[in-house]
Formats: C-alpha cells, structure tokens, sequence
C-alpha cells in the first residue's frame, strides 16, 4: 500500500506548476481584455509565465520517454510532477532561460532531467528521449502560431496577438538550438547513441560547456544575425512577421519605451 501511494505521489502535478499555470492564465485574460492598467505588464508576466510552463513540459518530455524505454527511477526523482524546483539544475532549466528572455528575447534551452541511461537498451530509446524536449517546443510553437497559420485572428486583440507572436518565436529558438548537434545540448544526444565509443569519450568533456560556447558564438554580430533570419523565416512559414514578434518584445520589455505603433491594432 505505500509503494503504490507513493508511486501515486511520484506522478502527481506538484502545486507549483499548477500555480504558474494559474499565472499565465489570468495575465493571459487580462492581456485579451485588456484589464490591466499597464498592458505590458500582463504581456510580461503572461510570456514569462507560459514560457515556464514549456520548460517543465520540454522536462517532462524528457522525463516521460525515460519512463517508458525502461528508467523506472525517474518518478521517485519529481521529474513526473512538473515541479521545476526538482530538476537537476533548476538555474539552468528555468532562471537563466528567463533572463535571457528578458535580456535578449531568445529562447535559451534548459537543462536538465537525470535519465539512468545504464536503464534503457536500445539506441533509438535513447534518440527519443533526447529528441521528446524539443519536439515539445514545436508543439507548443504549433499552438502558438495557429490561429496566425489558421486566418483565426479576426477579434482577437493586438496585444494578445503580439505576446503570442513573442512567445512563438522563444519556443522557435529553443527548439532550433536545442536540436544543434552540440555536446550538452539535446541534438548531440539524438545523434549520441550512433557514434563510436571512441568519439564519444573525446567529446564527453566539452559537454558542460557547449551551451556557453553556444552562447558565445551567437554573441558574434554576424551568427546572430543568420541565425534569426533563420528564425524570421521560420516564423513568417507559420503566418508571423517581424512587426508582430517585435512588438510582443517591445510591450514584454515594459521597463523600457514602447513604441507607439505597438499600441494600436493593426
């Protein structure tokens, strides 16, 4: 009877998600009404708060694949109840990619779920479960852009149509960098289980630094600038412009100026 309470409790939705959940629901409704004095306000809180939502569904992701190719340690760990204060790293897996939300407007991917891989045989098992995280970033990004891609937009207000935009194209990001075949990051992960056992130990050191090198490298004017004409093109596929993910930025930033054509629906 207490292994199978426990196992109950192992899966259970921890109340922080629930309450972050919460969150993005009623700034979500007070960005489409428009009941908060300071529309960028609820932008931010609406985008902060749903971008976390996908953080601990990208985990999840990881989580739930582990469980089922054979990681049954993973429920006791809390990664099943999508509590993002039980990952590994709860810095990496949510505060700095909030900051670099904030600071740059790009979906930073996170990390991380511990998996046993001794637990899991078979090396498509493993791909999945590197590939399920992003694969949830582009679900989301699917449902962010529908109603773009859908022609859904008629009474849908300005505000909310540029949050969403916004929140598109973090999830765009993500998933784009998380699926680079980077030690550290989930591409190389997808591709890992595929390489010889000699190329994988000479590169399993660089592992705790690929993000940074990837950081670095997008802070090069030239790489950044490829990689978001990449993320333009991306979005315009799926019905979003460069106005629309600029000003779901520009009212996000609600510390700083708004720009006045921003304000009014187009």
């Amino acid at each position: 009877m207490t292994t199978a309470t426990n196992r109950h409790s192992d899966r259970r939705i921890s109340p922080v998600f629930i309450g972050i959940v919460a969150v993005a629901a009623v700034t979500g409704w007070a960005t489409w009404t428009g009941f908060a004095e300071q529309p960028g306000v609820a932008v931010f809180l609406f985008v902060t708060a749903a971008w976390i939502v996908s953080l601990c569904l990208h985990e999840y992701a990881h989580a739930r694949t582990a469980l089922h190719s054979g990681d049954i340690s993973i429920g006791a760990k809390g990664y099943l109840t999508l509590n993002p204060l039980k990952y590994t790293h709860a810095l990496l897996s949510i505060v700095l990619p909030v900051i670099f939300v904030i600071m740059g407007g790009i979906g930073l991917p996170g990390g991380a779920v511990w998996i046993e891989r001794s637990r899991i045989q078979g090396r498509w098992k493993h791909s999945l479960i590197s590939a399920a995280g992003p694969l949830t970033n582009i679900l989301f990004a699917v449902v962010c852009t529908a109603p773009f891609w859908l022609d859904a937009l008629d009474g849908v207000p300005a505000d909310f149509q540029y949050a969403l935009a916004f929140l598109a194209l973090l999830q765009v990001t993500a998933a784009l960098l998380n699926f680079l075949p980077v030690p550290g990051l989930d591409g190389y992960g997808v591709i890992e289980p595929w390489l010889s056992h000699n190329i994988r130990r000479q590169v399993e050191p660089l592992a705790p630094f690929g993000l940074l090198l990837v950081i670095a490298i997008l802070w090069i004017p030239a790489v950044n600038g490829v990689f978001f004409d990449v993320i333009d093109s991306l979005l315009r596929s799926l019905g979003i412009d460069e106005f629309q993910t600029y000003c779901g930025q520009n009212l996000y930033r609600f510390w700083t100026e708004t720009n006045e054509y921003c304000t009014v629906s187009p």
